[in-house]
């Protein structure tokens, strides 16, 4: 290599990348390798070496970035073009030909046909290409901007830095009268595609056994897994994940003459242009066709290596969607077909009781293995004795078992006409399975619970977990497995003890180098300065979550008030209810619990709420989620927003969030919903005044349509996201 000029370096690296391109191609889109491993890895590995002695050739398009590039601080804000629609979703089949009924009598009189496709689940993204060649890419974010991942897309092996040229693709594709003849390249053609990036189950797998074998926490599914990994500011943490896309629509093309009629031929032109699509697309002239395509794949959807969550109809005429139009958030032209969750049966080899961080025991039933919606289920969560007793579940019964929301494994029922009459009916323990104390339920309450408090080993742990969770003290880095050896070592016995740590003592443990002690340390210290409302849901007052914490801080002011404050006192504050108040007069009558506050006020952690009555601080700090600003609070925090007046058309309104929202994580919407006054519910009742639907809505959806149909909920509005954020003032 020491031996080419520059002009020749160039050269040879665009004939390297030319080939290099071709066989990733063939390897990854077409799965038809055409050289060994080892010829492959030799024209790799030139191109490298003569990237390292001329850099300055390095392109953005060069095969060597699918490895990984600069690190960037943020995601810089996209605004997409044409809007990024979400979809309407059908659950029957009879829903599928309302929707054929709905097309057809928008466009009277006209042959109408469809394409269907698997719904894959994964992230939607947009990729733009200038001149054949990839200039940036972008996530769907909330349909009109999303986040600049353009790094990271790189490394997704089948997203191609470069197109193939129209010019060689016209000759071909003119020897096929089923496809777009398109015109040899005109100067400046731009082109903005759209497609699904998303995790196949092997690599989805591999990642979970990588985390699990350093103490990280699993991700709950493939598309999570996907969504992460595209989001990482690290490229080369994305190139590792072994991403996969297909691509299915042309969101615009410049000059618009260079693109196909339909959306067949969209399919089989965006195939030759180098991308991949998905080969299980299917034209179908009539919806009864649509209809069998999509109850062939709900039989065999899980013998893919990749995960769906259902089916997209779309009609085939690009001119005729144009005539369908659009709704506010979704198209007239195309819905989405959800299939229903998949059930199992499998046999209750035991119940096995969890002990939680606040003493709750918690049955679990270990179930002969069985293959469920993608993946090996063994264990099912029977929440507690009442659930069991209701559903009679005895150890030995068959039971009938699904995944809610295709993720969390739960016993449906119990198949009793396949009893035999050996099964064992499950009895609570009376004491604690890991410390031996006594275990009382309380007059009320379904839950059995350890009374040996923080003596528990069982209660530790998971405390200290909650204590620098998220949601509670935010300290990076104070995982499961570093809190193991902390416990092991007896460098730790309870969360006054975390403020007393050392880099010398952290320096000690498996797996701890300096600059990872010395990272835990810094948000160790970070964490003292988190406000009132996020320390007292970090300590895990019994029935204090974070909406209870934030008004008590707020009230109150200073944990020294808040301790002192009678139960009469404490449902003074609206919505403390007696439960609350009398749990926090326990907490705080126990010597142990005064002796941890007093250690964590000697180590400075803060004991106020900044910006509530007689205390000073920011305004903006008093809500849910103050003191993340230097945690990476994304857009839509609660973050520097005054607290709402009763006035705001939110107060006193009961929310439900169901599916996964573009632009707001769960927790945020929580959190800005409580600080206008809200209610945010888990469940949809007849007092719920609104259910806001995000992508992949669960049961809750079909409770609220449930409950407007019937007339017993005839205020409950069901709204977008979009409608959402009109409410809160972020539209």
């Amino acid at each position: 290599m020491a031996d080419l000029s520059h002009d020749e370096a160039a050269r040879r690296l665009e004939a390297l990348g030319a080939a290099i391109r071709h066989h990733d191609y063939q390897y990854y889109v077409l799965d038809q390798p055409e050289v060994g491993d080892a010829d492959y890895d030799s024209l790799m590995r030139e191109l490298l070496a003569i990237e390292t002695e001329h850099p300055d050739l390095v392109t953005p398009d060069s095969p060597s970035q699918k490895v990984g590039g600069q690190v960037a601080p943020t995601f810089s804000p996209v605004r997409h073009r044409a809007p990024l629609l979400s979809l309407e979703n059908a659950y029957s089949e009879a829903e599928l030909e309302d929707f054929d009924r709905r097309v057809r009598s928008l466009l009277p009189g006209e042959t109408v046909e469809y394409v269907a496709e698997l719904k894959i689940d994964g992230l939607s993204v947009a990729l733009r290409y200038e001149n054949g060649r990839f200039v940036q890419g972008a996530t769907r974010g909330d349909g009109e901007v999303g986040e600049d991942i353009t790094a990271n897309a790189r490394t997704v092996k089948t997203v191609p830095h470069r197109l193939k040229p129209l010019r060689e693709l016209a000759k071909k594709l003119t020897k096929d009268p089923d496809l777009f003849n398109p015109e040899p390249t005109p100067a400046g053609w731009t082109v903005a595609v759209r497609g699904e990036v998303f995790m196949p189950v092997a690599a989805f797998e591999k990642v979970n056994q990588a985390r699990g074998e350093v103490g990280d926490p699993f991700f709950a599914n493939p598309r999570n897994a996907a969504a992460g990994s595209l989001r990482q500011l690290d490229p080369a943490v994305t190139a590792g994940r072994e991403l996969d896309a297909f691509l299915y629509e042309i969101i615009y093309s410049e000059p618009a003459e260079v693109a196909p009629a339909t959306h067949w031929e969209t399919l089989k032109f965006l195939g030759a242009l180098g991308f991949k699509t998905n080969p299980e697309s299917r034209f179908c002239p009539t919806i009864a066709e649509v209809v069998a395509y999509c109850r062939d794949w709900d039989e065999k959807r899980w013998d893919l290596p990749y995960e769906i969550d259902g089916a997209v109809v779309k009609v085939n005429s690009l001119d005729q969607r144009v005539r369908l139009g659009v709704r506010s958030k979704s198209p007239r032209w195309s819905i989405a077909f959800k299939y229903p969750a998949q059930k199992a049966e499998t046999v209750v080899r035991n119940v096995a009781v969890n002990v939680g961080r606040t003493g709750i025991l918690t049955p679990v039933a270990e179930l002969e293995p069985v293959r469920l919606a993608g993946s090996t289920v063994s264990r099912a969560s029977l929440h507690n004795e009442d659930i069991v007793r209701d559903k009679d579940v005895r150890i030995g019964d068959t039971v009938v078992i699904q995944k809610a929301g295709e993720v969390i494994p739960e016993v449906v029922e119990v198949v009793k006409a396949k009893r035999t009459g050996t099964e064992r009916v499950f009895e609570m323990p009376s004491r604690c399975p890991v410390c031996g104390a006594p275990v009382v339920r309380e007059p009320g309450e379904a839950a059995h619970r350890c009374t040996n408090g923080l003596s528990c080993p069982a209660q530790i742990w998971e405390s200290l977990i909650h204590f620098g969770s998220r949601d509670g003290m935010d300290i990076e880095g104070f995982g499961p497995k570093i809190i193991d050896q902390l416990l092991k070592t007896g460098l730790i016995h309870d969360p006054g003890d975390i403020y007393a740590l050392t880099v010398e003592q952290l320096v000690e443990l498996e797996r701890m180098g300096n600059k990872s002690a010395q990272n835990l340390i810094e948000a160790i210290d970070a964490s003292r300065r988190q406000p009132l409302n996020r320390l007292l849901f970090a300590l895990g007052l019994r029935h204090v979550g974070d909406r209870a914490a934030f008004l008590l801080a707020r009230h109150f002011a200073t944990m020294e008030r808040l301790a002192a404050a009678s139960e009469a006192e404490l449902q003074q504050v609206p919505e403390i209810g007696e439960k609350i108040a009398a749990s926090v007069v326990e907490f705080f009558s126990q010597e142990i619990n005064r002796g941890l506050i007093r250690r964590l006020a000697e180590s400075g952690v803060n004991m106020t709420m900044p910006g509530a009555a007689g205390v000073a601080g920011e305004p903006g700090e008093a809500g849910p989620g103050a003191g993340e600003a230097d945690a990476g609070a994304g857009p839509g925090r609660a973050l520097g927003e005054p607290l709402p007046g009763p006035a705001h058309p939110l107060a006193g309104v009961t929310i439900v969030l169901t599916g996964t929202l573009a632009t707001l994580e769960r927790r945020e919407a929580e959190e800005i919903i409580r600080n206008f006054g809200g209610r945010p519910s888990s469940s949809v009742s007849k007092k719920t005044d609104y259910v806001v639907v995000g992508e992949n809505p669960g049961s809750k959806l079909e409770k609220a349509r449930e409950l407007t149909a019937s007339g017993q909920a005839p205020d409950l509005r069901i709204i977008d996201e979009d409608e959402f954020k009109r409410l809160i003032g972020r539209a």
